[in-house]
């Protein structure tokens, strides 16, 4: 047995040096191949470049789509600006040659216990080459290319030019490459002029420019500037004073807004969408000499783009308009001083449609009619309220979708089941985070929430027969040669039925000519749209607004808020509202949604709906006015058939005797007609009334016999008579019941 033991480790030992044998000659073939990578100085030099993006007819948008407009001297820069980002992102910068193997080393073991490629150890140089030479993806292979021309370049440039090429290509956040931009836009200063304090988180968000964004994420942002000047006393750059007075102040930015606007434009997303799609920054994109071509109808962005300014709002705001079929993004627009796609909003109402009713539909747990109680309740430790905590008794789900009454939408969603919901909204294009499980989602309580693209992309859904793809920005992307690099290919999924979707669409079309979005009833066209309303906590005031429209082949869609949670006066149905309206007035479309042949139309007993919140099929028998036509989808028809008007249920009748008078007490139908005779005699008639009823008869003898006749007020052959026989004195009484046909 030890001799057993003694070989089987010799042949792990062996396999393993042979394993190490191995990785090494692999990866010194890939060190090997990656030298003979040539270096591109143009693209380590070149300052400003801009990025070509095409409309739909081929044709330049003429926005500014330029990339590092600007170039900061590093002679002119402070000392403070400069050991900013050596302390945080290469300490020993100036001693090594483009490569610190211990960082590497120590990132490598890291990466090992997690399973990730999270760290990465890389140098100014090599952050230097990631930026200007090459993808961004993460791979083994693309780290010892970015180790092998990192090597090249500090044997190319001394450390004060590679430090300052680092400086003016690195990406701050908000279309800023490069210290001078990103200078210009948060402080509307030159970086030469820099605070510490300024300089310090400028260092910070470059780790990333989302997370630590000051303008949407100020704590995050506050607190990686102080452990960019933590970093720099700890390395002797500044003096204890120095850092107590940085360290203690708020962030200041003074936005310069004359380039927000270029945040949130046509191209800007469509390059956003290019640099996911090629795994390249703009500024490579811009130097291979890439063209983005995109979906952009040049007349319905001018529709936009007039919608929007024409409302005159005084917050940030963003407005979409989506090629329903094609899935494309042909118009879209926004004022911020982030960008808003990177955003995730609080939807409000919106999300009733794509997570609850929707899901509902499809599942055949609810029809459109489908009597739903709004009253207080609590649901798994859960109490919604109702605006202005007004609550309404049965209502349809038409109409609480279509007057957004909340309610029956947390009901609802508990009859599909958060999960399955959650699925639903998924295949639809929404992500949750893992603490999105509780009934506060039927009414838009995420987390984090949503992006216009990723919430109007879920409707255009419902207008595209329940199939969704990825609304796309970029239709296809060229080499400087012309030839195609990219073509988008839409792959469509099934999420609901036609069906399911075209009730739904329904449901939303009462929304729009008679519910929150009833501005839109104006329109001469057959629309469908919700809104939705997101309020402060414990206030009266409102973050954000938004309305959510579709036609047969168009999705537009409007939010209104302030990324940095500064209240707002507008509300869903209102000022969003105006603007999709004032868009599709501009435009027009005559397109029709198109009824699917498993969509039937049948008559319901709507009494039955109105006084036991039952949905029944109508029988031959019964008369235009007790019934109505519903909407169903023929793979969930209601399984009951109503039996009024072909036989007479007993009424059941109270009497008693008080005084002088008969007192009959009964629960009254609307459809019945009750005749009272004395003696043969009508003495009261009772007629197209719901609900408990009294008569009083004036007795004259001591015994009275009344006669009790009701039939239906449109078929008076079906009937029937009670017989009530009073004794004065004892006020005692007898019912007898007979029919007659």
């Amino acid at each position: 047995m030890r001799k057993f033991w003694k070989v089987f480790f010799i042949i792990i030992f062996i396999l393993a040096i042979a394993t190490v044998i191995g990785v090494s000659l692999y990866i010194s073939s890939m060190y090997v191949r990656a030298r003979t990578i040539p270096l591109d100085k143009e693209a380590l030099t070149s300052l400003c470049v801009q990025v070509d993006v095409f409309d739909s007819e081929n044709k330049p948008i003429k926005e500014d789509n330029e990339v590092n407009r600007s170039h900061a001297d590093i002679k002119t820069l402070s000392d403070d600006t400069l050991n900013a980002f050596i302390s945080i992102e290469d300490k020993d910068f100036y001693t090594h040659k483009g490569v610190n193997y211990k960082r590497i080393v120590k990132a490598g073991l890291n990466n090992l216990r997690t399973r990730s490629l999270r760290e990465g150890a890389s140098t100014i140089t090599q952050q230097l080459v990631k930026n200007t030479l090459l993808s961004s993806e993460k791979t083994f292979e693309r780290k010892i290319k970015e180790i092998a021309l990192a090597q090249k370049i500090e044997n190319s440039f001394d450390k004060d030019e590679i430090l300052e090429l680092y400086l003016n290509v690195i990406y701050f956040g908000n279309n800023c490459y490069g210290i001078e931009s990103a200078s210009n836009y948060y402080f509307s200063k030159e970086a030469k002029d820099l605070t510490l304090p300024e300089s310090a988180m400028l260092a910070g968000i470059i780790k990333s420019p989302a997370k630590y964004s000051p303008i949407k994420n100020h704590d995050n942002c506050l607190a990686r500037r102080n452990l960019v000047l933590s970093a720099m006393y700890n390395d002797g750059k500044i003096s204890t004073e120095n850092y107590k007075q940085a360290s203690e102040k708020d962030i200041a930015l003074n936005i310069n807004n004359d380039r927000k606007n270029r945040l949130n434009s046509f191209s800007q997303a469509s390059i956003d969408e290019a640099e996911e799609i090629l795994g390249l920054p703009a500024r490579q994109i811009a130097l291979k000499g890439y063209k983005i071509y995109t979906y952009q109808d040049s007349s319905r962005q001018k529709a936009l783009d007039s919608a929007l300014e024409n409302s005159k709002v005084d917050c940030n705001y963003a407005g979409i308009v989506i090629d329903n079929s094609k899935h494309a993004v042909v118009a879209y627009n926004g004022d911020s001083n982030f960008k808003i796609l990177e955003a995730k909003r609080q939807p409000g109402s919106c999300i009733k449609p794509v997570l609850v009713y929707g899901p509902a539909l499809n599942e055949d747990i609810i029809y459109p009619c489908s009597q739903l109680l709004d009253e207080k309740t609590t649901i798994s430790d859960y109490t919604p309220k109702n605006v202005g905590n007004v609550y309404h008794g049965y209502v349809s789900a038409r109409e609480s979708l279509s007057k957004s009454i909340n309610i029956p939408a947390v009901k609802v969603l508990s009859y599909v089941g958060i999960d399955k919901a959650k699925a639903y909204a998924e295949e639809m294009g929404i992500d949750f985070d893992e603490r999105d499980d509780s009934y506060t989602l039927a009414l838009g309580g995420m987390t984090y929430g949503v992006n216009i693209k990723e919430l109007a992309g879920a409707y255009s859904t419902f207008a595209n027969g329940g199939r969704y793809a990825r609304p796309s920005f970029v239709s296809f992307i060229t080499d400087k040669n012309n030839k195609l690099v990219y073509v988008n290919k839409t792959k469509e999924k099934e999420v609901m039925r036609e069906d399911s979707a075209y009730l739904l669409t329904d449901m939303l079309r009462t929304c729009a000519k008679s519910g929150t979005a009833k501005k839109l009833s104006t329109l001469n066209m057959d629309i469908a749209s919700k809104t939705g309303t997101v309020g402060k906590k414990n206030s009266k005031e409102n973050l954000d607004a938004w309305n959510i429209s579709y036609t047969n082949d168009y999705t537009c869609g409007v939010w209104l808020g302030n990324l940095d949670n500064t209240p707002i006066n507008y509300a869903g149905g209102n000022q969003p509202t105006e603007i999709v309206k004032e868009y599709f007035s501009q435009i027009g479309d005559k397109s029709t949604f198109k009824k699917p042949s498993t969509i039937v139309e049948r008559d319901i007993d709507e009494s039955e709906l109105n006084e036991n919140h039952r949905v029944m099929l109508a029988n031959i028998y019964m008369p235009d006015r007790y019934k109505h036509s519903e909407l169903f989808s023929t793979f969930n028809l209601p399984n009951d058939i109503s039996n009024k008007f072909v036989e007479l249920d007993r009424t059941e009748f109270s009497s008693k005797v008080e005084n002088d008078y008969a007192l009959i007490t009964f629960n009254a139908k609307n459809y019945i007609t009750y005749n009272i005779k004395d003696n043969g005699k009508i003495v009261s008639t009772i007629s197209g009334k719901n609900g408990e009823q009294e008569v009083h008869i004036k007795i004259y003898s001591s015994k009275i016999l009344l006669e009790i006749e009701y039939f239906y007020t449109l078929s008076p052959e079906i009937k029937r008579e009670e017989q009530i026989s009073l004794i004065k004195s004892e006020s005692t009484y007898k019912n007898d019941g007979k029919w007659f046909m």
